[in-house]
């Protein structure tokens, strides 16, 4: 059956989009602008380049030099995410949630290099997670909410590339 009341093609403005980092006005400002040559090396972290985007293969010997956007990020101090758990912890609640923390960092970074925790803080009553990308933030989040239940909230930064985890203790 033909159906003719279709429209003839698809304005640009209704694509389909499968979340808010794919928006078009969200940009990560640390993204390489231009495509990097194939098996340029961070010289920090050790990732390569390699068909299309960084990866954790072993680096060529004449492949150029240049800081992933994780590295630069973690230089400059500048995280996309914060994860903050709120909550009285003692110290082996601490190490587990830290542990747990550092377990989804390594599951992520495993597929995606630029995915990393910058830092883990302890403050008043407090435990303050940076990262470099949008997504670990999240993972962490709900893993702690699994682990510890509890409120989770989650707060895009409409503007930018940032987003920000607090998970309170129930």
């Amino acid at each position: 059956m033909k159906q003719t009341n279709l429209p003839l093609r698809r304005r640009a403005a209704a694509r389909r989009i499968a979340g808010h980092a794919q928006q078009d006005h969200v940009l990560d400002p640390y993204q390489q602008r231009e495509k990097l040559r194939e098996g340029t090396f961070c010289p920090q972290c050790g990732a390569v380049y390699h068909e299309g985007r960084w990866r954790w293969v072993a680096p060529s010997k004449d492949g150029d030099k240049t800081f992933c956007a994780a590295c630069r990020r973690i230089n400059d101090n500048l995280p996309a995410g914060v994860v903050k758990l709120h909550g009285i912890f003692g110290r082996e609640q601490m190490d587990e949630i830290v542990r747990l923390a550092r377990h989804q960092e390594d599951v992520e970074k495993r597929e995606h290099p630029l995915n990393r925790i910058i830092g883990i803080e302890d403050e008043d009553e407090a435990i303050v997670i940076t990262t470099t990308d949008i997504h670990l933030p999240r993972r962490i989040g709900a893993v702690v909410k699994r682990a510890f239940h509890g409120k989770l909230k989650e707060d895009f930064d409409d503007a930018g590339y940032f987003v920000r985890v607090t998970w309170t203790s129930g």
